[in-house]
């Protein structure tokens, strides 16, 4: 109701303007007729006014039907100023208002309806005669017309309200339900079952979300598989070393001990096995210390070339041994890194390159001298790396295939001890891999070098 009323009576006060400009227009003309006259009537039969035209002479000359009835107050006693007459049966009264305050405004009651009712008198001059318009119309809205609107207001409401509980149900259902599933998706991934999904919706924030902890369960399943196969190789490569010393023990006590020569060929057997578990340990040792940083690097200038040709000495016996033909495409470089761990990397490299290489084939290494950084490659001619295995070559223990063949030259981690020493030269390194056309195993080390006093 407060905000009816305001807006009511300023569309009244519209609508009288408006009609009054229109009647007055219509006078102004020189042929004006009943047809103009009823034409601009319509208005005011739509508009909720009523309307009345008198001449100079005080006579009705115009009085179109309205949409007012009984509550037009032209037709009813009003009092002004301690006056009281009827409009239709006295005008001049109301007329002589006008002129003295054209045009004329009063605001009265309506004792029918006990609201604001308001007339209006304008002299409209023409060339002929002067005119008097006098318009009567509410400046509050009738009780019904309130009620009708509230009601109205009410059932709008009430469908309104009905409309948004029903579409926020289901944008709630729409937005919850793949947040629930995915709850009890991670609550599977929690009791350790990987086979977890996380369905998706038309929620881009639900989808990233939803593609995150896909992407994280994808990957604590391949950390859960290296764990397995972590556990698994370990425990074969002790037991394997721990059983055999055990056997030969026990055969030098039982039967070769009176053997020199058997008893040396089984103690030879117990050495080697003894030495691989020092070279395991002392390895995952290492590992754990370059992990966890308690290494720090001996960074100094020292030529790569000779470097290189110092590694492949040592492995010397084992490129004859495989009759490998190795080829040395290496530049005259000096970079600046740590010589002793470099030279690790490099031979966990060309041994690993060994290793997976077949009798007779062919092993490259080559230098490319840049601008500021040297790349070294380690290239084969093995059964190559598949794709789906490249990212995970680096972790400890992780074997292409997965039948445990332990070697007595390699303990498993050496790829594994070349990332962590490059990643503390923050060296880019990585692999190149075609299956069953090799591998190209690479790093690169910066030049930037200090200068020798």
């Amino acid at each position: 109701m407060v905000l009816i009323k305001p807006y009511y009576r300023d569309d009244r006060l519209r609508i009288i303007d408006s009609i009054s400009s229109t009647m007055e227009s219509l006078l102004l003309k020189d042929n004006v007729n009943n047809n103009d006259l009823d034409s601009a009537a319509r208005t005011i039969i739509g508009n909720n006014v009523c309307a009345i035209i008198y001449n100079e002479n005080n006579k009705s000359i115009y009085y179109p039907p309205d949409s007012l009835g009984q509550l037009c107050m032209l037709d009813k006693q009003i009092n002004i100023e301690d006056e009281t007459f009827i409009i239709r049966e006295n005008p001049e009264n109301f007329i002589e208002r006008i002129k003295k305050e054209n045009p004329y405004s009063i605001t009265l009651n309506s004792q029918l309806t006990n609201t604001e009712m308001l007339l209006y008198g304008k002299q409209i001059k023409t060339n002929l005669a002067n005119y008097y318009l006098i318009l009567n119309t509410p400046l509050e809205p009738v009780e019904s017309y309130i009620d009708f609107i509230m009601n109205q207001y009410l059932y709008l409401a009430i469908i309104v309200m009905l409309i948004s509980l029903v579409v926020a149900f289901f944008l709630a259902r729409r937005i919850s339900s793949p947040i629930v599933q995915m709850k009890n998706e991670a609550n599977k991934l929690a009791m350790g079952n990987y086979d977890a999904k996380f369905e998706t919706n038309s929620f881009s924030e639900i989808n990233d979300l939803a593609s995150t902890l896909d992407d994280a369960t994808e990957k604590l399943s391949k950390v859960n598989d290296l764990r397995k196969d972590l556990v698994a190789n370990v425990s074969h490569d002790i037991k394997t070393p721990l059983t055999m010393i055990k056997a030969y023990a026990e055969m030098i006590k039982d039967i070769s001990g009176n053997d020199p020569e058997k008893r040396n060929e089984h103690l030879d057997v117990i050495i080697q096995e003894t030495e691989y578990l020092d070279k395991l340990v002392s390895d995952m040792s290492e590992l754990s210390k370059l992990q966890s940083g308690i290494i720090e690097l001996n960074l100094n200038n020292f030529d790569l070339k000779k470097c290189v040709n110092n590694v492949v000495l040592l492995l010397s016996n084992l490129i004859k041994e495989k009759n490998i033909n190795l080829v040395l495409d290496l530049d005259d470089c000096v970079v600046y890194a740590d010589e002793i761990k470099i030279s690790q990397v490099i031979y966990n490299y060309l041994s690993n390159a060994l290793k997976y290489s077949e009798d007779n084939s062919k092993i490259i290494i080559k230098t490319i001298d840049d601008e500021d950084k040297v790349r070294l490659e380690v290239k084969d001619e093995g059964s190559g790396i598949p794709q789906d295995a490249l990212p995970y070559i680096w972790d400890r223990y992780y074997k292409v295939d997965k039948n445990f063949n332990r070697s007595v030259n390699s303990t498993g981690l050496g790829l594994a001890i070349a990332k962590a020493i490059l990643e503390a030269h923050k060296a880019k390194y990585g692999v190149e891999s075609i299956e069953k056309q090799g591998s190209t195993f690479y790093f690169e080390l910066s030049k930037d070098y200090e200068e020798e006093n």
